[in-house]
């Protein structure tokens, strides 16, 4: 059986994108798979084509949207205040409350960099989701949150040097950052071709963005499948461990 999961993304799409092809593969085995999305209001256009791709990846729970604003698009959440500008303990209260009622095993966010474009709220949800899972695990802190719960680590999703390959000529013609990571940074890389189909399906869900020239859904929707499925076939993850250890030490070691 595979570990329990809660993913945790700044933007609708960023599930299907990023960690599609875990989280279709965690759920066809019947592990409790979740997906906490940051931004974006729940009576939305862009949460119904959340659901629909949370379903093309077979996950049965339903979407878990904090309902904040989209830094770049003020009008994703109408009277919210922008993700990137809410209050820390409310932000970290929030995804608290959600990995205390979900209990995961594992908990997935983007890596310090936001990917490979770096988007303030993927950098942001990074920050918040590190300080979550932490405090979660404490008694004391958020208690009108829930019991306490522990996730025995975090997998940030990311990209290696090394992988970037053609996805990284591709945000450079749509004028974005492409930013990779040491290949030793890299924990887990995962070969998630078993799932592309729901993977690709997820994302078209996300008709909002395929039908848009600059976002990654469109630009992917414009190649051939060969190519398409070359770079969304393998994951890369770095792992931080949680899980507590016991004991006397003489010295902390590296």
């Amino acid at each position: 059986m595979l570990a329990s999961l809660l993913a945790v993304f700044a933007h609708p799409d960023d599930e299907a994108i990023v960690s599609g092809g875990v989280l279709a593969q965690h759920a066809a085995a019947g592990a409790s798979t979740s997906v906490v999305t940051t931004t974006w209001a729940p009576d939305s256009p862009r949460a119904g084509e959340l659901a629909n791709s949370l379903r093309g990846l077979g996950v049965v729970e339903p979407p878990r949207m904090l309902g904040y604003a989209d830094h770049r698009v003020p009008e994703s959440a109408p009277g919210r205040p922008r993700w990137c500008d809410v209050p820390l303990d409310e932000a970290v209260g929030k995804l608290v409350a959600h990995v205390r009622q979900v209990r995961p095993e594992i908990v997935i966010t983007h890596d310090a960099y936001g990917q490979l474009t770096g988007h303030p709220d993927h950098r942001h949800t990074h920050q918040m989701t590190l300080l979550a899972v932490t405090a979660a695990g404490l008694g004391r802190l958020y208690p009108e949150a829930g019991e306490p719960w522990q996730p025995s680590a975090v997998f940030l999703a990311t990209h290696p040097h090394s992988g970037v390959g053609d996805l990284g000529d591709l945000l450079g013609r749509a004028h974005k950052s492409v930013l990779s990571v040491p290949d030793e940074h890299v924990s887990a890389t995962v070969d998630v071709r078993p799932w592309i189909a729901a993977k690709w399906d997820a994302i078209r869900a996300h008709r909002s963005q395929v039908e848009r020239e600059r976002p990654l859904p469109g630009i992917l929707s414009r190649l051939p499948q060969e190519k398409r499925n070359l770079i969304l076939g393998t994951e890369y993850y770095t792992r931080i461990g949680l899980a507590p250890s016991g004991g006397c030490v003489t010295h902390l070691t590296p």
